[in-house]
């Protein structure tokens, strides 16, 4: 069995961004010469996530305001975690939208259905972060 390692790094201009890493996942897939076997692609900030959806602006709109009804960004006054940071909704985003996600690998290829994609969400975003790819297999 092989194993392959890589971090993706990300840095939005935004606070809150959803980017469709699916290319890059795919590269790392390439890279690995993995081709049966699965791929554990997950945020390494406890702020950020990585989910699998549909590359649909208007979902991804929905998704925001959601989640901004759930979780609030303002007024910060909310949340106890709220002291030296202001990102205590980030957080709870995070929660809600799951820290990683797991591929099938076949014939070298990630094994999804018709519309899905591999997302990182950010949520306290415009600062360095990144992203663990683990492939394992043969």
């Amino acid at each position: 069995m092989k194993s392959y390692r890589k971090e993706l790094w990300f840095n939005t201009t935004q606070r809150r961004e959803f980017i469709n890493i699916t290319t890059d996942v795919e590269n790392c897939i390439d890279e690995s010469g993995i081709k049966e076997g699965f791929v554990l692609v997950n945020a390494m900030h406890i702020t950020a996530s990585v989910f699998i959806n549909d590359d649909e602006s208007g979902l991804h709109h929905d998704y925001e305001v959601w989640l901004e009804k759930l979780a609030p960004e303002k007024p910060h006054s909310q949340y106890r975690h709220n002291g030296f940071e202001d990102n205590a909704d980030a957080h709870m985003k995070r929660q809600i939208m799951g820290r990683e996600v797991v591929c099938a690998i076949t014939k070298g290829q990630l094994d999804f259905g018709p519309w899905e994609r591999i997302f990182y969400g950010e949520f306290d975003g415009k600062r360095r972060k990144r992203v663990l790819v683990k492939i394992i297999g043969e």
